[in-house]
């Protein structure tokens, strides 16, 4: 099986043999849906493939090719009229220079410039069209006198990564951003030429992808065509795998390996899984990046699991839009994602429209639907007019953890050495050496409880005692994992490749320094017989290498009880 990571040129996947979940059924959904439409998705969600997906099968130019290419898929069973009957009109805007101002001008320019050019070549125009393209100084003004110079054509218009470049300033200044979005920028003035080019009947259909709406919602008046389709119900599988696809794609190793599929599925679902795009919608999505990793890292020869389950070019991803955590009132932001770290969940009204203003507060509700597109949290279920939120899967918790480290840091102006704190967890995982780990927590609290933007609770205290452990790669970590209807408050689980002498659960009890030696007793008391009720529980007594401890501490100091 030639697994296709990092492709994502329909041609190819089809024609050289790859691997390919058919996503074709929703060509026919797309079309019945209108003709200008929007699809935003996380990063490495599949949007690029399936935007390759659609050029192929729309254009004319593409006709012969069409049994080779989807004869054997859904929508080759049942195409639908409108196929191979567009010339097609394709942009890409990631990978823009950002330094300045005149760089993403100048970035956006050759793009426009290039994508015009190749399409000018491909339906056969005249070459002297190309010339006075090149003479226009702006983006609006080169595709403005190609549609003048094109104007009985019929039109598809694709646009992917729309907003690429857009969030990386984003990240950086507020202002440069409004610049080259907002009113009078050349973002806007480009896309004004394109809604007037639909209004004419050159452009008869768009579909644009990207990962928010920001961009968007802030040149409204120059854009207020395209339908967001982001969270309709419908589209909520349209890209990356549900649960079914995803065990198709692992019963070959599953079969070659003699694998329990169901374990393997549970880790990955773990992992990669959870995400929905709708409310109504009755299936979670497998982010299809993360998939297609594992798929291409597992060892067949030797049946053996990658070594790192979250990949670098994901972290890389995540870790530079993290930097949109910055928009608006930083302070409202961390207690927001605080609050989502120590409670599991977050409850907020999504907003449909993200309109940034210098002059317009950036509040809590807008935040939230920023991560909701984003893909760091995804929706659970409603409550009333509001939405629950989650973190979908284990990749993002921990990336989430790590931001979290690093804003701790920043916060309360002290250093948290990765190395000593994989030092700690490998005396745990080794020699069921807990001091180590004690000794960090225990310098970590210290200096926070003279600090005053955490609360000193038990579930705060947890927080900052899993964004340490997190830190290390050895355990897989769960945090008041649902065990048999009881929920113990940390376990730290074996995880493959990785072999460790010691799998760990945790009970932590915190007593306030007012309540003294008496209350402190009864929390032990309290947490040594939670932690036999849950050595009792079927899930739990059969973990081999298992060691259970309590955790009390009182805010400052901590100590460990080992409960056989």
């Amino acid at each position: 099986m030639k697994t296709p990571y990092g492709i994502s040129n329909f041609k190819s996947l089809i024609t050289e043999g790859y691997l390919y979940v058919d996503k074709t059924s929703f060509i026919a959904t797309l079309e019945d849906q209108g003709k200008y439409n929007i699809l935003l998705r996380p990063r490495r969600f599949g949007k690029t493939l399936f935007l390759s997906t659609l050029r192929l099968y729309y254009d004319i130019r593409s006709k012969d090719e069409f049994d080779t290419l989807f004869g054997q898929l859904a929508i080759g069973h049942k195409p639908t009229p409108l196929k191979n009957s567009y010339q097609i009109l394709s942009f890409d805007f990631s990978g823009i220079e950002t330094s300045s101002a005149e760089d993403i001008r100048a970035g956006f320019n050759r793009r426009v410039e290039t994508a015009l050019k190749k399409f000018l070549k491909r339906y056969g125009y005249p070459t002297e069209t190309n010339r006075i393209i090149e003479e226009q100084t702006s983006p609006a003004g080169k595709i403005d006198y190609f549609f003048t110079a094109i104007e009985e054509a019929n039109i598809y218009l694709l646009i992917d990564e729309y907003d690429h470049f857009a969030n990386a300033i984003l990240g950086e200044s507020l202002e440069l951003f409004t610049e080259i979005v907002g009113k009078g920028g050349f973002v806007r003035a480009f896309y004004e030429v394109i809604k007037t080019a639909t209004m004419e009947g050159i452009i008869d259909r768009l579909f644009i992808t990207g990962v928010t709406s920001i961009t968007l919602d802030s040149m409204t008046s120059g854009f207020n065509i395209g339908d967001n389709i982001t969270f309709h119900r419908d589209f909520n599988q349209a890209t990356g795998f549900t649960a079914q696809e995803t065990g198709e794609m692992i019963q070959p190793f599953v079969d070659a390996c003699g694998l329990n599929k169901q374990e393997v599925m549970n880790t990955l679902g773990r992992w990669y899984n959870g995400y929905r795009f709708s409310s109504r919608a009755d299936k979670k999505i497998f982010n299809p990046d993360m998939v297609l990793y594992f798929l291409r890292h597992f060892d067949t020869g030797e049946c053996r699991w990658p070594e790192q389950m979250l990949d670098d070019n994901i972290a890389s991803d995540y870790g530079k839009i993290m930097r949109l955590f910055g928009i608006g009132d930083r302070e409202s932001n961390f207690a927001a994602l605080e609050e989502l770290l120590v409670n599991g969940e977050i409850i907020g009204l999504h907003k449909g429209k993200l309109d940034l203003d210098i002059h317009k507060p950036f509040e809590r509700d807008d935040f939230i639907s920023l991560l909701l597109y984003m893909g760091f949290i995804t929706i659970s279920g409603t409550v009333l007019s509001q939405l629950r939120y989650v973190i979908p899967n284990y990749v993002i918790e921990k990336l989430y953890y790590g931001y979290f480290g690093t804003e701790i840091e920043r916060r309360a102006q002290i250093r948290v050495e990765k190395h000593t704190l994989e030092n700690a967890v490998a005396e745990l995982a080794l020699h069921n050496n807990i001091n180590p780990l004690l000794k960090e927590i225990r310098k970590v609290l210290t200096l926070f409880s003279n600090r005053d933007f955490m609360r000193m609770d038990e579930k705060h205290i947890k927080t900052l005692i899993l964004t340490l452990l997190y830190q290390s790669e050895v355990y897989f970590i769960r945090s008041e994992a649902e065990v048999n209807n009881r929920y113990p408050d940390i376990l730290l689980l074996e995880r493959q490749p990785i072999e460790v002498r010691y799998q760990f659960l945790f009970e932590l009890k915190y007593s306030k320094k007012k309540d003294g030696e008496k209350g402190l007793e009864a929390k032990r008391i309290e947490g040594i017989t939670q932690i036999q009720v849950y050595q009792e529980l079927d899930d739990i007594k059969h973990l081999p290498k298992l060691q259970s401890y309590l955790l009390l501490t009182d805010g400052t100091e901590i100590e460990a009880v080992a409960v056989a």
